[in-house]
């Protein structure tokens, strides 16, 4: 870290952001662009500015500051809470906030943000109007069969509801199709080699793509998996305290979810993970673990393809491991 660092914590809300620099000195800004021009005459070459991932509320100042050359770090809110909590603060309001963000930064080391290119901004948005979509087809199909098993269901009811089916439909449609455009324009080489594992389909190879930035954004297999919440958490102390091993679950659940099911084809014909799946369930553990490591077997091998370059082969599982 160079000692002429001049470290910003930066709360922000839907408004504005408020803004406290390590001299004690605060500001506050209208979150939007005309505000951060006010804050970028503020900044130089030695500042860095830190906040936290807030929903969708800091993307625009985040990618502002970077395309002016500032460091920017975007924390994970769970982090910055545990250091509150670990200050004993009594005070909680948006300067106070602010302060101990910009306390945060001085005591950890910082990873620099480097935001997503246009494209994967894209796509990333693709994936999550399609989940949403995903869910209201759900729940319609549910209230088509709801409304049916009704002794005598409203003709009118059923035809708005398979009318708006109908249209969500053609509207995921319209949207896999546009998401598979620029998949193959960015990732094509990729996702055939994410997809020659067996267990692993076009959807959660597409997630993958999309959510790793074609694996770029990791530098091993261990934080793709940390990423994807499946790493195991385990409780023990003393001779009292023996905590059932669990998995973190801090991570992407969509892709956790997709894992999962894809584990259930991967013991049936990816042979590494079948082994792994019976040599488990062998010892006497739970299937469901048994699938989780799997689910981890899985983002390893995707990952160990990717870097390689090599597609999958399962006679040539060490080449795998050394990768991964």
């Amino acid at each position: 870290m160079n000692k002429d660092t001049l470290f910003y914590g930066i709360d922000i809300s839907k408004d504005v952001f408020d803004v406290m620099d390590e001299k004690g000195v605060h500001s506050q800004f209208k979150n939007n662009y005309s505000g951060f021009k006010k804050y970028l005459k503020l900044l130089d070459n030695y500042s860095h500015c830190v906040m936290e991932a807030t929903g969708y509320y800091h993307y625009k100042l985040a990618y502002f500051l970077l395309e002016n050359n500032i460091k920017v770090s975007v924390e994970n809110p769970l982090s910055v809470k545990r250091y509150i909590q670990m200050k004993l603060s009594k005070i909680k309001t948006d300067k106070s906030d602010a302060k101990m963000i910009c306390s945060y930064a001085r005591s950890v080391d910082l990873r620099l943000w480097k935001g997503h290119s246009e494209s994967q901004q894209e796509c990333l948005q693709m994936t999550r109007i399609l989940s949403v979509y995903t869910k209201q087809s759900t729940a319609l199909k549910n209230k088509i069969h709801g409304e049916e098993v009704l002794g005598v269901p409203s003709k009118d009811v059923l035809r708005s509801i398979k009318r708006s089916l109908k249209s969500i439909e053609k509207e995921i449609k319209l949207i896999e199709q546009k998401l598979s455009k620029l998949i193959k324009e960015e990732y094509q080489e990729l996702q055939t080699l994410v997809e020659s594992i067996p267990g692993i389909g076009r959807k959660t190879g597409t997630m993958l793509l999309v959510l790793t930035d074609g694996f770029q954004r990791f530098n091993s297999a261990s934080e793709l998996c940390s990423y994807a919440g499946i790493t195991p958490v385990i409780r023990q102390s003393g001779s009292s305290v023996r905590g059932k091993a669990r998995i973190s679950k801090i991570g992407n659940q969509k892709l956790r979810n997709l894992l999962f099911l894809c584990s259930f084809n991967a013991c049936k014909y990816n042979q590494a993970c079948k082994a792994l799946y019976d040599r488990i369930v062998a010892k006497g553990k739970s299937k469901k673990l048994a699938l989780i490591a799997v689910c981890n077997k899985l983002l390893k091998q995707a990952f160990a393809v990717a870097k390689s370059r090599i597609p999958y082969d399962e006679n040539y599982r060490s080449t795998l491991v050394k990768i991964s």
